[in-house]
């Protein structure tokens, strides 16, 4: 007799006692552990399948993004598609911020733009103080725009009040936070569309290899650089790219 642990959404921490030649009608992507026969044997922790299935899935992401986390493109190192093309504004999108009001792209016209997709659990969380410091003494011309995602392995997992309430209390941010989104997929958020689709930008296909990766826009909207997520303000690409 086996003690048997199955584990689905619908039914998590279910057990009882079964003969070796049970066959479990789990249902896809379950997770079966089986026990030598120990009653007294308890699981202390038992991870939600879904978290699992998160974390795999993000491994060969994390993987690249560690091989090259200073990886910097450029307009300016890219050949551009047809310039005679029709190119989508920057300034024609819109996001929602933490609050739930919607904000124009257009409300930062005349100004750098910085849009960094961000997470409260990752190594790279504490670029939210550089940020922060950077957009305290550059904000009469420049902006930094955090968009929550939580796409490499769940580390933004709150809503939308615990988001803004971790970045005020941790970090004191003050710059703009927008709703949570995703930066790739499937899914991805318009914003990030435009910054990822050569067809919109005019150049640049690059998406988020992980959290803190960094997109800089010009004063007429232009898209003109992307910075991987080991880019800070102090680093000397980004100081380059935003004189």
């Amino acid at each position: 007799m086996y003690k048997i642990f199955i584990l689905n959404n619908s039914n998590l921490g279910r057990y009882g006692y079964v003969p070796k030649s049970f066959v479990s009608p789990v249902k896809p992507f379950a997770i079966l552990y089986v026990i030598v026969p120990l009653p007294q044997v308890k699981i202390k922790y038992i991870m939600k399948t879904k978290v699992i299935f998160a974390i795999i899935l993000s491994l060969p992401t994390w993987l690249m993004s560690c091989f090259n986390p200073n990886k910097v493109s450029s307009q300016s190192d890219t050949n551009p598609i047809n310039t005679n093309m029709t190119l989508t504004s920057f300034y024609n999108l819109t996001a929602t911020t933490l609050d739930g009001k919607t904000v124009s792209m257009s409300d930062y016209k005349g100004k750098k733009i910085i849009i960094l997709n961000v997470a409260s659990k990752c190594g790279y969380t504490p670029q939210y103080a550089d940020w922060q410091k950077f957009y305290d003494a550059h904000k009469e011309n420049t902006v930094v725009l955090g968009f929550p995602s939580n796409q490499f392995m769940s580390q933004e997992p709150g809503s939308a009040s615990e988001i803004g309430a971790f970045c005020q209390k941790n970090y004191g941010v003050t710059f703009q936070m927008f709703d949570k989104v995703d930066v790739k997929g499937s899914n991805q958020n318009s914003i990030y569309k435009w910054l990822s689709d050569p067809a919109q930008n005019g150049w640049n296909s690059d998406v988020p290899s992980w959290n803190f990766c960094k997109y800089l826009i010009d004063e007429n909207g232009k898209l003109t650089h992307f910075f991987a997520s080991g880019i800070v303000p102090d680093s000397p690409e980004f100081i380059v790219a935003i004189k």
